[in-house]
């Protein structure tokens, strides 16, 4: 594996199997990588010929009481794990690199990025929208890959690709997860002890929203009120976010009906915030409970 810092480099580095007409696939990720990061490579390692991976704390998507400063970084680490894991080239650039001068230039999705989570992280998703706009520009893959921990982000991201007709296909990756249910994730060393224990009640959230549609709760603020609920009966738990929408279009639903739902919850622990989701099937999870 090759570790490059600068735009001109990549592209250099990347023309040459571009003229052999090889296909390329990219992993964004911003570091302190876990097994959810591996997950994304591994899926790119297997569907392309070449793989990018790159590393890079965006500034731009963090607000300005946000956790930029103490992002947990370890490029050595994460270089150690990429090359392991079959990649290429590691595109590790520093601010200087990818922001020259200040951004004039801004991707925004003011609809569905001022929504969910982007209703406490004003301008979070506009920052992830214009600099995965411009690693598409830089690498100019045939896919890239996202996890779906972060949905919302990824149908953001599809959008902007079909609305840009960015010539990149996005690929979902499922939520991997750690073995009492919690979602990986690179934030999760900021938890205490206490806050770690506690924080397997989000995943048993999603399950609890299960059962209640199960049950036939199909009304979304009765659903949403139950999860809320159950959060809440964890003393270090408090739930920023529930809410039941359109796993497509992320609208919100009048009712819990024949189609899939999407709950998605924002919890925070301390100073750490989680986020978790999952896709409801109503009429299957009827029928399993029925045999």
């Amino acid at each position: 594996m090759k570790t490059i810092s600068t735009i001109a480099g990549l592209r250099a580095a990347l023309a040459e199997h571009r003229r052999g007409g090889k296909s390329i696939g990219l992993v964004p990720t911003m570091g302190y990588l876990h097994v959810g990061h591996m997950e994304l490579v591994r899926r790119a390692r297997s569907e392309n010929d070449v793989v990018v991976a790159s590393i890079f704390v965006n500034p731009l998507q963090f607000g300005p009481n946000e956790d930029l400063a103490k992002y947990p970084r370890d490029l050595a680490r994460d270089e150690k794990m990429l090359a392991e894991g079959g990649v290429d080239f590691l595109f590790a650039p520093g601010v200087s690199d990818m922001y020259p001068h200040p951004m004039e230039t801004v991707v925004d999705l003011p609809k569905l990025g001022s929504e969910l989570e982007g209703s406490v992280r004003p301008g979070h998703f506009a920052g992830v929208a214009t600099v995965v706009t411009k690693l598409f520009n830089i690498v100019q893959p045939d896919r890239a890959y996202f996890g779906e921990k972060d949905f919302q982000q990824l149908q953001i991201i599809r959008r902007m690709v079909e609305d840009l007709a960015q010539p990149v296909s996005v690929v979902g990756v499922p939520t991997v997860r750690e073995a009492d249910g919690l979602a990986c994730s690179s934030r999760n060393v900021y938890l205490t002890a206490d806050e770690r224990r506690a924080a397997a009640i989000v995943p048993k959230a999603l399950d609890e929203a299960q059962r209640l549609v199960a049950s036939g709760v199909t009304e979304p603020a009765a659903l949403e009120k139950g999860v809320t609920e159950f959060l809440s009966s964890e003393p270090l738990a408090r739930p920023e976010v529930v809410a039941l929408r359109d796993p497509e279009t992320l609208e919100p639903i009048s009712e819990v009906g024949e189609k899939p739902v999407l709950l998605l919850l924002f919890v925070r622990f301390g100073t750490t915030k989680l986020l978790d989701n999952r896709v409801i099937a109503p009429k299957s999870v009827r029928f399993a409970k029925v045999a």
